[in-house]
């Protein structure tokens, strides 16, 4: 826990200030040391001050997760739609890289904040102006699917988390019985730091590799003037 100054603890408190102490919390602790009790600790207030605020642990998740939306660049509004949807999406990553477990709340909200339908309708809006059928973006989005939010879905099995000997008999043992698997993971190094919530293959090199190949398919799409009522 961070020491609070007589000051600030008698700063009023408000939503907007309950709600960036428990980002700061979160950065601090991760997501699992988030409670109210232990964000009313750090505020130097008792837990029955937050609800006059926030009325539930959800009602937090949910308020903190737009706030790192809010953090997510907003269209620049140039003549380059796939540009624009390129350095937003990348800007989504760089949201989550800098709050580490804001993929594992937004993954977990039951239904969309504000912030996050906000962002979505700016995200559709600049396919749109770029010329893009509604069709198609439709199509476009689900194709995208978690990227737009910064992060992928692993795919592949992380690492043995053991060291030394251990690992190694794993990773022979893991060789043996599925050989492609890792043929593919060991084709390629993977930076530790780059990583959006957990180890995996998940780095920055490998992310915006999947964004381009996904954008560079929808613009040849548009191009070619594509529906899906005429997809065969």
């Amino acid at each position: 826990m961070t020491p609070q100054p007589d000051a600030a603890r008698r700063t009023p408190l408000n939503r907007d200030r309950v709600l960036r102490a428990a980002v700061a919390l979160a950065d601090a602790s991760g997501i699992d040391g988030l409670s109210m009790r232990s964000l009313a600790q750090e505020l130097g207030v008792v837990p029955m001050a937050l609800y006059k605020h926030v009325a539930n642990k959800d009602e937090l998740l949910d308020g903190i997760a737009d706030i790192v939306v809010g953090e997510f660049a907003a269209p620049v509004g140039g003549t380059d739609w796939q540009a624009d949807v390129r350095a937003q999406i990348l800007a989504a990553r760089g949201a989550l890289l800098r709050h580490p477990w804001a993929a594992r709340v937004i993954e977990t909200r039951t239904q969309l904040t504000p912030g996050a339908l906000a962002y979505l309708d700016a995200l559709i809006g600049t396919f749109r102006a770029g010329g893009l059928s509604a069709d198609l973006t439709h199509h476009a989005m689900h194709a995208l699917g978690s990227r737009v939010w910064g992060f992928t879905q692993e795919l592949l099995p992380a690492p043995p988390e053991v060291e030394g000997a251990q690992r190694e008999a794993a990773l022979r043992e893991m060789a043996a019985r599925y050989p492609h698997i890792a043929e593919i993971a060991a084709a390629a190094a993977h930076e530790d730091d780059t990583v959006v919530g957990g180890g995996g293959c998940d780095d920055q090199f490998e992310f915006e590799f999947a964004l381009d190949v996904l954008l560079d398919g929808i613009a040849r799409l548009h191009a070619a003037g594509w529906s899906s009522k005429t997809a065969g």
